[in-house]
Parts: C-alpha cells; sequence; structure tokens
C-alpha cells in the first residue's frame, strides 16, 4: 500500500463527479459476479452483505426498469434504514412501497420476524451517539494499543444510532490511505443520514493536520449531495481524543 511522498496522511486520488455514484440501470445479471449478492454470499459470506444485499435475496427479483438491489434500497429508505422499524411494518405498509406485491411483503416480514426472535434475549439497541465522548466511549476499543495508522467509517440513521461501521485504510505509523469514493459508498449501500469518521494519530498528536481537515470538508460538501450529514470527525490518541465538531472545525 503506497503512500504520498509529501508524508501527507491522506491520499485522495482523483475525485468522481457525484453522478459517478448515480450508476445506469443494470440487471443484476449484468454485474460482475463478485458483486452479484448470491455469489457473494457463497464466496465472501454473509457478514459481507450490506443490508440492501440481504434484503434483495430474499425479495428475489425487481421491479420493471428497477433491479433488485435499488428495490431493497429503497425499502431501507423508507423505514430510514432502521431494522426495527422495518421488523414493525405490516403488511399494508410494506405493499405501499411500489414493486412490493402481497408474496414479498410477506417473505420479508416473515424474515424479519425470524430474526426478531433470535434476538429476543439480547434486545438492546445500536448505539445512540449523541455526543463526542459517546462516540469516543463506542469505538476507542477499535484503536487501543495499535502502533499504525486507521480509518474506519460510522454509519448512523436519523436517531444517530449506528447501523453500520467499516475499517476503510490501514496505514504505517503516520500515514493511512483513506479515499473519500470508499467513504461515500457504503452511505448509498445503507441509506445513512449521519456519518462519522473516525482515525487515529499513533504517535500521540491531538491536533489536526491540514490534509486531516481537507478532508473532512471534501467529505463533508460530498455529503451534503448525498442527502446525509456528516457528524464528526474524531482523531483517537492515546487517552483522549480530537473532535471536529466540538472543536468548531466542521
Amino acid at each position: 500500500m503506497g503512500f504520498l511522498n509529501s508524508g501527507s496522511l491522506f491520499y485522495f486520488g482523483s475525485m468522481e463527479s457525484i453522478q459517478d455514484f448515480q450508476q445506469p440501470y443494470l440487471s443484476i445479471k449484468d454485474w460482475v459476479a463478485d458483486d452479484r449478492p448470491r455469489e457473494k454470499f457463497l464466496t465472501k459470506g454473509r457478514q459481507t452483505l450490506a443490508d440492501a444485499e440481504l434484503i434483495a435475496l430474499l425479495l428475489g427479483t425487481g421491479c420493471g426498469k428497477k433491479n433488485v438491489i435499488d428495490l431493497a434500497r429503497e425499502i431501507l429508505a423508507f423505514f430510514q434504514s432502521d431494522l426495527d422499524l422495518l421488523g414493525k411494518a405490516t403488511i399494508p405498509e410494506l405493499t405501499r412501497i411500489k414493486g412490493i406485491g402481497e408474496a414479498k411483503a410477506v417473505l420479508l416480514s416473515a424474515a424479519l420476524e425470524l430474526g426478531r426472535r433470535r434476538r429476543s434475549q439480547t434486545s438492546a439497541k445500536q448505539p445512540q451517539i449523541r455526543s463526542s465522548y459517546e462516540a469516543w466511549e463506542a469505538f476507542r476499543h477499535f484503536f487501543d494499543d495499535l502502533q499504525h495508522e486507521e480509518f474506519r467509517v460510522v454509519l448512523l440513521n436519523r436517531a444517530n444510532r449506528v447501523i453500520h461501521q467499516s475499517l476503510i485504510g490501514v496505514g504505517g505509523v503516520s500515514a493511512t490511505i483513506a479515499d473519500p469514493r470508499k467513504i461515500l459508498r457504503p452511505l448509498l449501500d445503507y441509506q445513512a443520514s449521519g456519518l462519522l469518521l473516525l482515525h487515529n494519530h499513533p504517535s500521540g498528536q491531538r491536533e489536526a493536520s491540514s490534509e486531516d481537515k481537507n478532508l473532512t470538508n471534501r467529505i463533508k460538501s460530498l455529503c451534503g449531495l448525498l442527502d446525509a450529514q456528516l457528524i464528526d470527525h474524531l482523531i483517537f490518541v492515546k487517552n483522549g481524543y480530537l473532535s471536529f465538531s466540538d472543536e468548531q472545525l466542521l
């Protein structure tokens, strides 16, 4: 994994325009095999699939010019990417979504009921992030004792509850790659409303670099175009953190 000769923290690459995130219609059959939900499930494991991909497997087919992934994303958007809300949906509520008939609604509802029964013994929701301190407490374990830099993204729903987190880049002692395209693409998959950026400084330096600030401003602008909000960017150091929101750097 290469780094910029300038020693800057992030590699930005050439930015695609926002239209690049809006793909033309393609049938799932036209996709590269590794990107198809069923093949991905079989070869990489169920944990690698986004919520939309798992829902797509249940639905089986799309509707008209809408492929099954797009239909699954519309379902998530309708319920604010909150699987609890989706799990409580009635059949009439589900069939209000164009492309969801009674058969698909019943199948989806049955699958979610199985999930509800499975987690009935541990029904605690995902953490709700209401402050930078809560974000630090919730995710500091990812960065404890690391001697290299890592960059993570956390996706939130409208209630600021965590719906997904992922590792975006791993680097050396003073550099890691954080490609804005990799940061933003999960927003579409999970229909998230909020975004947290997290990375660490193994050196212990709490201050944000100019590269940190440039990336943050770029992601903030692009989030607005995707109807999402950059909630905060946290830099983790030993026994502490810097919050861009608290420091009014957003």
